[in-house]
């Protein structure tokens, strides 16, 4: 343990020594050769937030959880800082704001999203029934709800007759993601849902299928799932995973929308990766989402990656 501690302060002194003699060699301090050496998006971002958190100056460390408004502020105490002429370098001020509009807007949407997260399905909250009926709705257009307790409320893959029920694990946030879903890409949503009563039908009708005489199709829980891929994406999210994403397709401060369109992106990415997996059963569902998780993270290790579906809620991403 000792010779660890004692390797950890010798290769971070190394590591300041180097930057050192790097800055006076090229005149430049870190955060400026990042900005002139790498293009936007999340390698530089990335880089420029590990620069900053890894800063002996405090300063230099709290300026990624600053408020929004004080950002501006916090690049001229930066370049104060950093002994950098603005008037030599504007565009450093402006490379350096839309890196931190970007990491300050991750870590306030990891707050909103958590918000959501830990507020409960409330039956007595007239906009939460809103929602609730708003899904239905969207997901059954020709086929009117008999009752708020109904046996229909399966038919869109929840549980029971009530699917408050269902929203314990994920809170609101399950039901935000569902309705955007259903709202913004209804006809692929229905679509989603109508494959997952039996997926194989998505390639022959149901003759064709009787007729080849295939084996039953497994299909799943359209809502429980979406609750599902809804803690997915959180995880993805709060593990800091989806940084790459966001500071891809976010020119500025990644926001809820995004995120809702990422679910999207995820929802509509698992119904395929379920449909190739051909599961047995639904036991074997933990499986096929563990191995789609690890899909995901593979992907998203890549600094140039952007979960972009080519679908009506993303159409507002910004690929910078």
């Amino acid at each position: 343990m000792f010779v660890q501690v004692c390797l950890y302060f010798y290769c971070k002194c190394l590591w300041r020594c180097l930057k050192f003699v790097v800055r006076k060699l090229t005149g430049r301090c870190e955060l400026q050769r990042i900005c002139y050496n790498t293009k936007p998006g999340a390698a530089r971002t990335m880089k420029i937030e590990a620069s900053l958190k890894g800063s002996k100056s405090k300063r230099l460390q709290t300026s990624v959880s600053v408020h929004p408004d004080a950002i501006e502020k916090t690049i001229d105490d930066i370049m104060e800082l950093k002994r950098i002429n603005p008037d030599i370098n504007p565009q450093l001020g402006v490379s350096l704001q839309a890196c931190l509009l970007q990491i300050v807007g991750y870590r306030n949407l990891i707050a909103e999203v958590e918000k959501l997260r830990r507020e409960p399905y409330d039956s007595e909250n007239p906009q939460h029934e809103e929602m609730l009926l708003k899904l239905w709705k969207c997901l059954k257009p020709n086929s009117p709800l008999k009752g708020r307790i109904s046996k229909q409320w399966c038919e869109i893959g929840f549980q029971g007759d009530d699917p408050k029920t269902d929203f314990r694990g994920m809170g609101l946030l399950g039901l935000y993601n569902l309705v955007y879903f259903a709202e913004w890409d209804t006809e692929i949503a229905q679509q989603v849902l109508c494959d997952s009563l039996q997926p194989k039908y998505s390639q022959f009708s149901k003759a064709e299928w009787e007729k080849k005489k295939f084996d039953k199709a497994i299909g799943y829980s359209f809502a429980i799932v979406g609750i599902n891929i809804t803690d997915l994406a959180y995880n993805l999210l709060v593990s800091g995973a989806l940084k790459t994403h966001f500071y891809n397709v976010a020119p500025e401060a990644p926001t809820l929308t995004h995120f809702q369109q990422t679910f999207c992106y995820l929802m509509h990415e698992f119904h395929k990766f379920w449909i190739e997996e051909d599961p047995l059963d639904i036991m074997e569902f933990n499986r096929v989402r563990e191995k789609f998780h690890k899909r995901i993270l593979k992907q998203l290790q890549n600094p140039e990656m952007a979960l972009c579906p080519h679908f009506a809620a993303s159409e507002s991403l910004i690929n910078m």
